[in-house]
């Protein structure tokens, strides 16, 4: 069975740290975002399609070093084709049932009983469902009590929503849903494809799930991916190989080669390898790339520090994202082909 995972996007809200590497390879607990989503598949899943575009050849050097017993393909996307036209450039590889997965979610979903799901009800399409408390921030679905989708509602008042539940970004689809896809591109599969599966009385169903679900789509929800993974292992930290550590850390994710000054205090934040932290520099809800050296008594909260970046002594770097190198070339300035619209 295929597993098609969405890579192609520059992950744009995620800069600067996507201006040096794939979305999809940012470390969550120092290991690829993109390790996660493959090791939730089951056994039989045994081929990923990786519809990928922007530092493919990272993607392709990263599973040319790292064995996931399944065989995994590189495939180009050369232009932005969206969720629908993504999957249809992978049409050739398809023999059955397969998934459509984000590579940017971090989920409890069981993708086994949701397959099972909708192998049982003889189902054209499946989706994963999440219950949201603010409906008015995203397109909910039309639902009714045999999960049976009906229609997807654009950010409706509260009291005018027909559920709670949004796309959470995993599907289970049948090969006839590539007839619907017109070839080379951008499609939207969520607002092209699965309006035209309900109108013609397909059945299309709904998978509902509890447990976590984070949308790693911005520097806040990135490291609040890190914090939750930390707290579902319940421990209050991660710290890489030869770190030196003569500060504070709570609640944080901290890479190889890390030296952290007398008094440093870092919280709720995520420091990649090579990085040098001055005595009594602060970090709070932060992100530091890779190759930084912040001087003492440093502030740095809720930013995003890029790789190879030198934070000045007493500098206060509050709400920022640092990066004082030229913006990598043919790096868009605003999301591209963005995969669920209601996100």
């Amino acid at each position: 069975m295929q597993a098609i995972i969405l890579a192609g996007g520059f992950g744009t809200r995620l800069r600067p740290l996507t201006y040096t590497r794939a979305k999809s390879l940012l470390p969550i607990l120092n290991k690829p975002m993109i390790s996660y989503i493959i090791n939730a598949l089951p056994n039989y899943v045994d081929e990923v399609i990786l519809a990928a575009n922007y530092r493919k050849d990272q993607l392709q050097r990263y599973f040319d070093e790292n064995n996931f017993n399944k065989k995994i393909v590189i495939n180009d996307e050369p232009k932005p084709l969206g969720t629908g036209g993504a999957v249809k450039n992978a049409e050739k590889y398809i023999d059955g049932t397969f998934l459509v997965m984000n590579s940017d979610i971090i989920s409890s979903l069981d993708i086994n009983k949701m397959i099972d799901f909708h192998k049982k009800r003889k189902a054209t399409a499946t989706i994963s469902l999440w219950p949201v408390k603010n409906v008015s921030e995203f397109g909910v679905v039309r639902i009714e009590k045999n999960n049976e989708i009906k229609d997807f509602i654009e950010k409706p008042k509260p009291e005018e929503a027909p559920s709670n539940l949004i796309n959470a970004g995993v599907y289970v689809l049948e090969p006839e849903i590539l007839d619907y896809i017109e070839t080379d591109r951008l499609v939207s599969m969520e607002k092209e494809i699965f309006p035209q599966i309900i109108r013609d009385k397909k059945l299309f169903l709904g998978f509902k799930f509890d447990g976590y679900w984070i949308d790693v789509g911005r520097i806040s929800s990135y490291v609040n991916a890190n914090m939750m993974i930390l707290k579902q292992r319940k421990i209050n930290l991660l710290v890489g190989n030869n770190v030196e550590n003569r500060g504070k850390i709570n609640l944080s994710s901290i890479g190889n080669n890390v030296s952290i000054g007398e008094d440093a205090r870092i919280e709720s934040s995520v420091i990649y390898n090579n990085v040098r932290i001055g005595k009594n520099a602060i970090i709070k809800n932060s992100v530091i790339g890779e190759n930084v050296e912040i001087e003492e008594g440093a502030k740095i909260i809720d930013s995003a520090v890029g790789d190879d970046e030198k934070i000045e002594a007493n500098a206060e770097i509050i709400n920022l994202r640092v990066w004082n190198k030229p913006v990598p070339e043919g790096y868009p300035d605003k999301q591209v082909g963005n995969v669920i619209e209601n996100q």
